[in-house]
């Protein structure tokens, strides 16, 4: 709690951050998805090889990987923090999140181009809604949710439920959405059709990563050790699932069998069956495990948050591989989820 306290307290005069030498602001129109949100997704081309696209929140960049010899191909800067990213509902834009720089930038998903930038109001953590309609964003440092009009971000709603919003998650028909607050210990939820905040209740010490998990929805607790299991109708927790120390986010496999934890301070991952929300697995991951991602041959491509590394993993063997990257790596992409449909729908909706 007290890394997140400082880091709040070193950007708390940041809403203003100077540009960064040859970055241009993107076009509004080129930030808008090109075509409806209801409109037939055409995947773009692939790239050849396959690409991984890191988040460097440390080292104000992004790391383009190659996949197939796990090479850095080279890197694209941002202004100061980049975070985690979402696809654009016609999965034809990588929208990689700045906090601390006030800036959305975006990328060719496919080949790791830059396609420039536009500024936004503190996004830490974003997804766009199941029906493609809503952008929602949390403003960890600024203590608000925005809602944004996928179509051309134009700002709906503001929410100000508590303490540093950090992870969120909807239901399948987007109409809710939940968001954890990590300053508050708690978890919100908001009417997206209403417009109009739910609840907020308490969950645990410093929640992080939240997921809608087949009727419930999961939360990491990042302050302790464990997921929590919340009655989304309620707010109350039913259940604790206890993983290890610094809980921080739910992943589903593309199977929909598991869902990996990562246990970003124990330096482990915990595997939970989905069907029984029971630890089946305990796997041990130095560096602080992130965010992660699935590629099509069973591996996980781990941000290491603590090492400066991207940990592949593979689960058959349990052998690991490393990729130095740059500081403090968060959020990973891979390009393989433009195709790899099980894979990106289990990212995109539990």
């Amino acid at each position: 709690m007290s890394l997140l306290l400082s880091r709040r307290v070193l950007l708390a005069g940041s809403v203003l951050a100077a540009p960064c030498a040859g970055l241009a602001p993107v076009p509004l129109a080129l930030a808008a998805p090109p075509t409806s949100p209801r409109a037939p997704i055409a995947a773009p081309p692939i790239a050849a090889p396959p690409i991984a696209i890191v988040m460097n929140s440390g080292a104000a960049n992004i790391a383009i990987i190659d996949m197939t010899t796990q090479q850095v191909l080279r890197r694209a800067p941002t202004y100061r923090e980049p975070s985690h990213w979402a696809l654009t509902p016609d999965h034809r834009r990588l929208v990689v999140a700045d906090a601390s720089g006030n800036a959305l930038f975006f990328f060719d998903p496919a080949t790791g181009a830059a396609l420039g930038h536009r500024r936004f109001a503190d996004p830490y953590q974003l997804w766009f809604s199941p029906d493609g309609q809503f952008l929602v964003v949390n403003a960890l440092r600024l203590n608000h949710v925005d809602v944004y009009r996928a179509a051309d971000f134009s700002l709906i709603k503001r929410f100000k439920p508590g303490s540093m919003p950090s992870h969120l998650s909807y239901t399948p028909d987007s109409k809710i959405v939940f968001n954890s607050l990590q300053g508050s210990n708690a978890l919100a939820s908001f009417d997206l059709t209403r417009m109009t905040e739910r609840w907020v209740m308490p969950v645990g010490k410093t929640p992080a990563g939240v997921m809608w998990h087949r009727g419930k929805v999961l939360v990491a607790i990042m302050g302790s050790n464990h997921v929590a299991v919340v009655d989304p109708a309620t707010g109350h927790v039913t259940k604790r699932i206890v993983t290890d120390r610094g809980a921080h986010n739910l992943f589903l496999t593309p199977d929909r069998q598991h869902i990996y934890v990562t246990n970003r301070v124990a330096g482990s991952l915990s595997v939970i069956d989905a069907d029984h929300l029971t630890v089946v697995n305990h796997i041990k991951m130095p560096g602080g495990p992130d965010d992660l991602c699935f590629a099509p041959d069973g591996k996980l491509w781990i941000a290491l948050r603590f090492a400066a590394h991207v940990a592949v993993y593979d689960p058959v063997s349990g052998h690991i591989e490393r990729i130095a990257v740059g500081r403090s790596p968060h959020g990973i992409f891979l390009s393989t989820l433009l195709t790899d449909q099980p894979a990106l729908a289990a990212m995109t909706l539990a």
